[in-house]
């Protein structure tokens, strides 16, 4: 997995770093088990104080996307299944209901709008079961 940075973007670094991880694992770029770079590693190719890598790899350890094992590294974690149905239903309805009401400003119709979705549907790597 490559990272890069813009530091010309009003986006944090840190918040940068998430995001591509993130994206990389929803695409299915970065697979569970998948070793990253170390804090260290990562600083030197980027050019960027350590600080800020360990603060993106807290932050997504914390949420559950990377797991930190002692003296072996950072790993892509599992999926998580500790949120219930619902709870994992509610927070996609927050998110749908925001971009809903960009596509709205923005003027775009039902029909576009479901078009771009298929098509951007195709990028990510969505689980085939559903429990």
């Amino acid at each position: 997995m490559r990272f890069q940075c813009d530091t010309t973007s009003r986006t944090p670094i840190y918040r940068q770093l998430i995001d591509q991880v993130r994206r990389a694992i929803a695409c299915g770029r970065a697979q569970p088990g998948e070793r990253l770079p170390s804090v260290r590693q990562l600083s030197r190719e980027l050019v960027v104080n350590p600080n800020t890598i360990a603060r993106a790899y807290t932050e997504l350890e914390r949420e559950g996307t990377l797991l930190t094992q002692q003296g072996r590294g950072v790993f892509v974690a599992e999926p998580r299944k500790d949120l219930t149905k619902k709870a994992r239903r509610e927070r996609l309805d927050e998110k749908l209901d925001q971009l809903f009401i960009e596509a709205v400003h923005l003027g775009f119709s039902s029909e576009e709008l479901l078009e771009i979705l298929r098509k951007r549907m195709e990028q990510f790597a969505f689980v085939s079961e559903v429990d």
